[in-house]
């Protein structure tokens, strides 16, 4: 089952890449802002419940699909690309086994504890 959802976190995450490019970006765009949400770390500069919320909110697929459709209903095509790069993170992470943090600490996630069999 693990290696499913895997697969369908990197399928997502192709077709990201596809959309993206459908916005009128090159493809090579999304591979160099494609870690770019991470910079969401830096909350945990001040402790684990801001990082926690700051790192979950780049990293939610609804503020992504919200991106998307903002973009496409206001013609505004960074934005649409932003959406699909946010989302095609997102799918990357969780194919690697890195899911959304819990304030206990970084590597407390809803997938399970990083480091332990998880990625």
């Amino acid at each position: 089952m693990k290696q499913l959802l895997r697969f369908e976190q990197v399928a997502l995450f192709t077709l990201c890449w596809y959309f993206f490019t459908e916005t009128g970006f090159a493809w090579w765009w999304f591979l160099v802002w494609l870690l770019a949400p991470d910079l969401s770390m830096i909350g945990y500069l001040i402790n684990t419940r801001v990082g926690a919320y700051v790192y979950n909110f780049f990293h939610l697929k609804a503020l992504a699909v919200l991106l998307i459709v903002a973009g496409y209903i206001g013609i505004a095509p960074v934005i649409a690309a932003a959406g699909w790069l946010l989302l095609g993170h997102s799918c990357m992470d969780r194919a690697f086994g890195y899911g959304l943090k819990y304030t206990t600490g970084f590597k407390d996630t809803h997938l399970g504890v990083i480091g332990r069999g998880n990625e």
